[in-house]
């Protein structure tokens, strides 16, 4: 059996977690730096495959003692619809004023990998944390990672999420605000998302949970530190703040956005996923704005050779810029010269 160190807020140097984000974002590097600082770093493995996060965990173990965090997509099973919803879907992209040529192909089943496959890895190498984004999982699989030793965080974005992820047998929640960059983890789609903000939800959910909370949405500096943990959450959860690190994977094009489009204001979309999704906004977004998509994920692998396509031409307008509502406070810095700053910043508040 696998030595591990069992994951406590108590024992974090620094109450940050440095927020999943799938994609390659999560390098080895970023992930096993933040552990090292006293932190949680923490893998996107939504799309990965279960050879791809063996390689991650593996890596990083070899990089870092300290706490490591495992993320996931709780997928829904879906059905495309009728050939001509999907006919229009062709047609919304391939008149887009690219200026390319770029092949869409709506895609087939399998959308997305097994969980339990991806899991695989996961009870191998056990990272002190998994958690999960868009619902909860099966609770045999909540039972296995707790029977393992390992911590099991879900995110919520009301007070009945938070209820059921109690339910569920979580150790914590990650309450994600309005403010947070990339997907909405609303359970439901089918169902009215209330959109509240980071600290009106923090407000809600510590008067009824007892469960430990997460704060997650639009935190860049250490003053947004001290003021979720004044509101009751045990640690800040932080993605965009990381994006520019050094040691992230992040892209070219989306650094550029990140940092020289500062003007711009991050939008929800669904365009590019078939899921609400926050990012800066841009051409893509503003045609896209209602129109016609294919359920998530279909319409993120449908979307895939748009995205690859803009970032070879270093075109920012039709590639999916994930940003939280504070982008502008980014810091284009190491990720320990980030934490540093963070920590310098929440000691002298």
């Amino acid at each position: 059996m696998l030595k591990m160190k069992i994951f406590e807020f108590n024992d974090l140097s620094v109450p940050i977690i440095q927020a999943p984000m799938a994609g390659g974002i999560n390098t080895p590097e970023l992930v096993s730096t933040v552990a090292n600082f006293g932190g949680v770093g923490s893998f996107g493995f939504a799309y990965t495959n279960p050879e791809g996060i063996e390689k991650s965990l593996q890596t990083t173990k070899k990089l870092t003692a300290g706490y490591i965090n495992a993320n996931f997509f709780v997928f829904k099973d879906i059905e495309l619809p009728e050939k001509e919803t999907q006919k229009k879907c062709l047609e919304a992209l391939t008149s887009l004023p690219f200026g390319e040529q770029v092949e869409f192909k709506i895609p087939s089943a399998p959308f997305f990998i097994s969980l339990d496959d991806q899991l695989g890895p996961v009870w191998d190498y056990r990272p002190a944390i998994v958690t999960f984004h868009l619902g909860i999982p099966n609770l045999s699989i909540i039972e296995k990672a707790k029977a393992l030793g390992i911590k099991v965080g879900i995110t919520a974005t009301n007070e009945l999420e938070a209820l059921d992820v109690v339910k569920a047998g979580a150790d914590f929640i990650v309450a994600q605000g309005f403010e947070a960059g990339g997907h909405r983890g609303v359970f439901d789609l089918g169902t009215h998302d209330d959109q509240l903000k980071l600290d009106d939800l923090l407000v809600k959910l510590t008067k009824k949970i007892s469960l430990p909370i997460v704060a997650a949405g639009g935190l860049m500096t250490g003053a947004d530190i001290r003021r979720v943990i004044n509101l009751g959450a045990k640690a800040a959860q932080m993605g965009t703040a990381f994006l520019c690190s050094t040691e992230a994977g992040t892209t070219t094009i989306h650094r550029e956005y990140l940092l020289n489009n500062q003007d711009r204001v991050t939008k929800i979309t669904n365009a590019f996923s078939g899921r609400p999704a926050r990012g800066i906004d841009n051409t893509f977004i503003k045609i896209m704005k209602n129109g016609p998509t294919l359920p998530f994920p279909a319409q993120n692998s449908f979307t895939a050779s748009l995205r690859t396509a803009s970032e070879v031409k270093a075109n920012g307008e039709f590639v999916s810029h994930w940003a939280g509502d504070n982008f502008k406070n980014i810091r284009n810095l190491s990720c320990s010269q980030i934490l540093q700053e963070l920590k310098r910043e929440l000691e002298n508040i």
